[in-house]
């Protein structure tokens, strides 16, 4: 499973530093974890960054997939700034976004998700 960070858009305002976490969730518990870069003093970040992970096949209709923007503090706590999910458990584009994605192996397929960011799975 590749998942692509591409961008943000038009982000809350905070400190303006965001960052993407994507965690990959199985029966809620967390099985894998990795994130993006920090953008400075940016609302409208731009990634193209990608993660993979090694997922069986038969594992793929339990996996959830939750990807949460992040705003990076120095001091103190990350605050988050949007959270999406992805995956066979999710609803509304979170599914549809996955489905599109069972359907089309090997093919990257994006899709904004309200305004947070643009993300590809593959």
């Amino acid at each position: 499973l590749t998942v692509g960070i591409l961008q943000a858009a038009d982000l809350m305002s905070m400190d303006s530093d965001p960052y993407v976490k994507i965690q990959l969730l199985q029966g809620g518990k967390r099985l894998k974890k990795k994130k993006t870069t920090v953008k400075k003093n940016t609302l409208n970040p731009y990634y193209n960054e990608s993660f993979s992970f090694e997922i069986p096949l038969e594992q793929m209709q339990k996996i959830l997939v939750a990807v949460t923007v992040f705003d990076y503090d120095k001091i103190g706590k990350n605050d988050a700034i949007g959270k999406i999910f992805v995956g066979s458990k999710a609803t509304g584009l979170g599914l549809k976004h996955w489905s599109d994605m069972l359907a089309n192996p090997r093919r990257p397929i994006a899709q904004w998700h309200y305004c947070i960011l643009l993300i590809s799975v593959l």
